[in-house]
């Protein structure tokens, strides 16, 4: 007689490795710990996780090429970026053809900081200001100039017209801001080191952001620079650093997740699945996600959404791109 101990036991290991070999495994490119890709990426490892599908995250520098070839499944960008990738231009030497949209996770709010005793209120006060010394460069992360660039074009200027000093990181530029190295730095809305810089300059006022002009020749001029994002007009705001002395238009530009075409229409189509109907869970992960608008998730760019993802979203009632 068989022992029925023994095919019980039988029969559940091969179930369970029948499981393991039938669930969803992906790769994900998050970039350094701590960064907003890296943040971004463990939450939406823990809800996809918890939903069926293993996703393996890397914390790789750089992986735009990686997803071109498809050695990794997905990654993370901002909408600005996905478009010059795709089409090999700003900050981007050649094109990734075979990088695909997802979807977009939640906007992200920046614009120029100045000391609040400089009395910047708008870009126009920055015009005949050669002598303010403005963060330049930037160079691991080559993509926040064009960011700075798009501001100073809506008001019809460009680097030439400062004194510019160069710096390595986004967080670098805003240490130069708080030491008194620069006078202008790009700064996100609600970020750490912004805040930390602005109790630097107490003495000063603190740090203030310094509107964009919103007028339609504006906007356009800012649009050439940068292809992507809207102006997202923020009131005078206390508890808010860079608002609690006025008003000002910033730049909210998509952040994007992005996959290599090489990857199936259908685990495209399960992790944009799993994203739009988790946000509470994603925000318990890393609260950006609070801000995420899931039902405008598909704005239109030059880089292609990918199949699997439109399927879902004409599923989901979620406007795609004409």
């Amino acid at each position: 007689m068989l022992d029925l101990k023994l095919l019980t036991g039988a029969a559940l290991a091969a179930a369970t490795l029948g499981g393991a070999a039938s669930a969803q495994v992906v790769s994900m490119a998050t970039g350094a710990q701590g960064t907003l890709a890296y943040n971004s990426g463990q939450a939406v490892a823990v809800v996809a996780n918890e939903n069926g599908i293993t996703v393996r995250t890397q914390p790789l520098v750089g992986y735009m090429p990686l997803l071109n070839s498809g050695e990794v499944d997905f990654g993370f960008v901002n909408g600005a970026e996905a478009e010059f990738a795709y089409t090999g231009t700003g900050n981007f030497d050649r094109e990734h053809p075979d990088v695909r949209l997802v979807g977009t996770m939640f906007p992200l709010t920046t614009g120029i900081m100045a000391p609040c005793d400089l009395g910047l209120q708008s870009v126009a006060d920055l015009e005949g200001r050669g002598d303010l010394r403005i963060a330049s460069e930037y160079t691991s992360s080559t993509i926040i100039p064009f960011y700075i660039e798009g501001i100073l074009a809506s008001g019809g200027m460009t680097y030439d017209d400062f004194e510019t000093v160069p710096v390595s990181s986004f967080v670098d530029g805003i240490d130069a801001l708080g030491g008194g190295l620069v006078d202008v730095a790009l700064v996100s809305l609600n970020a750490g080191a912004g805040q930390q810089a602005a109790v630097q300059l107490q003495d000063r006022g603190g740090l203030c952001y310094i509107s964009m002009d919103d007028s339609e020749e504006g906007f356009a001029a800012y649009a050439d620079v940068l292809p992507t994002g809207q102006i997202r007009a923020m009131p005078q705001n206390e508890n808010i650093n860079g608002l609690q002395d006025w008003g000002a238009n910033l730049i909210a530009v998509p952040w994007m997740l992005l996959a290599s075409s090489s990857v199936d229409d259908e685990t495209v189509h399960s992790l944009i699945s799993v994203i739009h109907q988790n946000q509470e869970g994603l925000a318990a992960s890393f609260g950006a996600f609070n801000n995420a608008d899931f039902t405008n998730m598909a704005p239109a760019n030059a880089m292609p959404y990918h199949p699997g993802a439109l399927s879902y979203y004409a599923e989901a009632g979620v406007a795609t791109p004409e």
